[in-house]
């Protein structure tokens, strides 16, 4: 049985309802896909449920960058900033095809948040503490030189810049691809299972009743030990559990924008002083470029975070703040993401102000939760709470688990020696794009998203017989997709596993209907089922697309 094959989804649930598991975890995000692959990669029967699609929440909508996070060093978070940035070097050899350096510009204007001297010193700091190499270490640029790498920025208040590394991904398909790499050490892992409660046992949690979304059929699994990763979700499993006191969550929401590159072209990456006093990014990717984020309290439906019209302006002005010559306007705005960051609350601390450091909580029944923390530190986040259930482990079964090696263990889509492997292989699938009839931007495209693993998606593609070679690729990825990473509905084909829904909207209109038939035949959808997708696509286009 292949867990992430979507045609053996019913094999997958008598598994789970027929094996006792070391471990059980709630949440499909980020965290969780950590979690899991580290509990297996030690040996533990594990098992992870999410009650919608893989990386749906907070994992699909951060800003899309392994980064090291530059401005902790103000707020003093020297051990964060240390940790994280060390990580960035990790995940990009783990997955080089998804995580990729990205030489991000740092303009320096006149009563900014950075002055010469404390970026000077700041980024060099940052440089030691995250590891840098010597060829990727900070550099200080001049007023000429900094409008030389950026002719858009605005001269009249602008006084130099500096120049650091970073490293770009794609946290939705980081968050599968940690997942797939999970299920080949053993774990058991399913989307729209949502736990529902908890079974106890003496006072202790024994299992789990959850409910399958797509069948709205209820289960029972069984466990030893229970970890929620359900991040902004943390609190709900924690009032499930009656084990809400003391520290409780504190989301913030963070809004991004995606306009045409043609719009706003930035020759790279740039992280810049907005009118209010932050900072925000303008990241080029393959035809547009991407504005966030914002950084405001949440006091709404959790489920139902939407980008509104004042988040939109918020991120417009901060553009025309720096960058003059650029007209933008809220018809430019092709697409749009908003998520929440599930921080711990900090009394008198504003939204930005809060940590992003992470925290485990632990009930008398049992129950791990891990709330805060960041993208890049998912790893870390997951050997953390998996070292504190070895603990548990030896103290309750005199049994010891092996110390963490996720740092050792590539992800899925294939080993690539370094960027510049990826770089090679990607000239390789250039041309045999441009002899299907295709656009060479899907090699970049495929490459990023699927590493190695477009060689399947090319035989795929020569078995089809559609004459649109762009219908014909999308069909052979959506085949690959619920063959090999559980693909179930429209949403979870445009949005989570190729991007388009962010990236690439505007092709989604000629492939709505041959994806939409195909996951029909494939699926038998009723239709009931076949008219609740259509609305769950419009709607997802309209979030995307439209402000409140």
């Amino acid at each position: 049985m292949n867990a992430f094959n979507a045609n053996d989804r019913g094999d997958l649930v008598k598994v789970l309802g027929d094996t006792h598991y070391d471990l059980i975890i709630i949440g499909g995000g980020i965290t969780g896909a950590g979690i899991a692959l580290d509990a297996a990669s030690r040996g533990l029967k594990t098992a992870l449920f999410e009650k919608n699609d893989f990386a749906s929440g907070t994992s699909s909508k951060s800003t899309k960058l392994i980064h090291g996070g530059l401005r902790y060093l103000k707020q003093f978070e020297v051990a964060l900033v240390r940790e994280v940035g060390q990580e960035r070097a990790v995940v990009h050899h783990l997955a080089p095809h998804l995580v990729k350096a990205e030489k991000m510009l740092l303009p320096l204007i006149t009563d900014g948040t950075y002055g010469k001297i404390l970026t000077s010193v700041g980024l060099m700091v940052y440089d030691v503490l995250a590891g840098v190499e010597k060829v990727d270490q900070r550099k200080m640029l001049t007023k000429e030189e900094t409008l030389e790498m950026e002719p858009l920025l605005g001269p009249d208040v602008l006084e130099g810049g500096g120049v650091y590394a970073e490293y770009r991904t794609d946290d939705a398909r980081l968050t599968i691809e940690i997942l797939k790499t999970a299920t080949r050490m053993g774990a058991d892992i399913i989307n729209y299972g949502e736990v529902t409660d908890f079974v106890y046992h003496a006072g202790k949690i024994t299992g789990v009743h959850w409910r399958d979304n797509l069948t709205d059929t209820s289960y029972t699994s069984s466990c030893d030990y229970t970890v929620s990763a359900a991040g902004p979700w943390v609190d709900e499993i924690r009032a499930k559990n009656k084990s809400l006191h003391g520290k409780y969550l504190h989301p913030t929401k963070g809004v991004h924008i995606v306009v045409p590159h043609e719009k706003f072209p930035v020759h790279q990456s740039v992280y810049f002083d907005v009118p209010d006093g932050r900072m925000i990014f303008a990241i080029p990717r393959d035809r547009v470029t991407y504005i966030g984020t914002t950084d405001t309290d949440y006091h709404g439906d959790i489920n139902h975070v939407r980008t509104e019209k004042v988040d939109v302006d918020y991120l417009i002005n901060g553009v025309r703040h720096i960058f003059p010559k650029i007209k933008l306007n809220i018809k430019d705005v092709e697409s749009s993401w908003a998520g929440l960051r599930p921080l711990i609350e900090e009394e008198g601390k504003s939204a930005s102000q809060l940590s992003r450091k992470d925290e485990i909580f632990e009930s008398e029944t049992g129950l791990l939760s891990i709330a805060g923390g960041k993208l890049t530190g998912y790893r870390k986040m997951a050997e953390r709470i998996v070292d504190r259930l070895s603990k548990k482990i030896r103290e309750d079964k005199d049994k010891k688990l092996s110390d963490c090696v996720t740092d050792k263990i590539y992800l899925s889509g294939g080993v690539f020696k370094d960027g510049n492997d990826v770089h090679r292989y990607q000239k390789e699938v250039e041309q045999q794009v441009v002899s299907f009839g295709l656009d060479p931007y899907y090699a970049e495209y495929l490459v990023s998203n699927y590493g190695r693993q477009t060689g399947d998606i090319f035989k795929l593609f020569r078995q089809r017989q559609e004459t649109d070679p762009e219908i014909r690729l999308a069909l052979s990825e959506l085949v690959f997709t619920i063959e090999n990473e559980a693909v179930h509905s429209l949403l979870d084909f445009f949005e989570r596993r190729t991007g388009r829904l962010y990236f690439n909207i505007k092709t989604i209109p000629k492939l709505i209907e041959p994806v939409f038939q195909h996951l029909t035949s494939t699926f038998g959808w009723s239709e009931t089922r076949q008219q609740q997708e259509k609305d769950w696509l419009h709607h997802g286009l309209e979030v995307a697309s439209h402000f409140l």
